[in-house]
């Protein structure tokens, strides 16, 4: 299952925004309390307040994932 369909899945919704020489997915996970995303090998895994989603992709060895203000991003080169 794509990162898309898997975040579907938790009906999380998300954005892609394609770049140069980068794609992003991001998605407001809205105001959750404590948050933290961790990219360990080919898999996600996000703890948005209560919540703990794991998404396994295939992100590539420059993946990158981070949380701001409730908005999660996961950035892959592309």
């Amino acid at each position: 299952m794509s990162l898309q369909q898997q975040l579907a899945a938790n009906d999380i919704e998300w954005r892609r925004d394609e770049y140069e020489d980068s794609v992003e997915f991001v998605s407001d996970l809205g105001p959750q309390g404590q948050s933290a995303v961790d990219v360990v090998e080919d898999t996600v895994i996000v703890i948005a307040g209560d919540e703990q989603y794991e998404f396994d992709a295939d992100l590539g060895t420059d993946a990158r994932a981070f949380i701001n203000n409730g908005v999660l991003t996961i950035e892959v080169d592309g």
